[in-house]
């Protein structure tokens, strides 16, 4: 099974923003090109967080967060404060009101923007499922922006030109294999 991501179309402007002033609804396709998303299972959102060593101290955010998992779990069980980051509007409205349904709207919160957009520098914590590619496009930022001592954690794909802290072999409930990198920003 191949996996695809989506590609946003190059703007300025978040889709939030974008929507705005075209007077189109969120959910308009036109403002990206879709593909299919794929939910970390909750048992790797668990030990990805366990694995970076969460606390109340930390600011999470996670780079493409989809249903919300990894920032409710940052939350909920760890007290954090965490930030999602998910250009798709049907997910960012469905991970919004789960937020807000659960009543953690002091420690949690999703943006509509493109990753590539947001600053990260309160972060004390990444969480990415991306692709290797992606991750790779995604270093420079990461490498900008990260105060040292960040923890950033990846399912699945690794982070090309970095070494990881540690790697970890995780099999999900529903006995499919998954690794989990964690990467130290020095």
């Amino acid at each position: 099974m191949m996996t695809t991501l989506f590609y946003l179309v190059p703007t300025p402007l978040s889709v939030a923003q974008q929507a705005a002033q075209t007077g189109r609804g969120l959910g308009d396709t036109t403002l990206l090109k879709r593909v299919p998303y794929v939910p970390t299972p909750q048992d790797v959102v668990e030990k990805m967080l366990e694995l970076a060593k969460v606390t109340p101290d930390d600011v999470v955010y996670d780079l493409g967060s989809g249903d919300g998992r990894i920032v409710i779990t940052a939350a909920q069980k760890y007290g954090a404060h965490a930030v999602g980051i998910e250009i798709n509007p049907d997910l960012y409205r469905q991970s919004s009101a789960r937020i807000k349904e659960l009543g953690l709207d002091d420690r949690a919160r999703v943006m509509c923007e493109d990753m590539f957009d947001v600053s990260l520098k309160r972060a004390t914590v990444v969480a990415m499922y991306l692709l290797t590619s992606s991750n790779e496009k995604m270093r420079p930022k990461l490498e900008r922006e990260l105060h040292s001592g960040t923890r950033v954690v990846c399912h699945d794909f690794h982070i090309p030109g970095w070494d990881p802290e540690q790697v970890v072999d995780v099999t999900s409930k529903n006995n499919i294999p998954h690794k989990i990198y964690l990467y130290v920003r020095p």
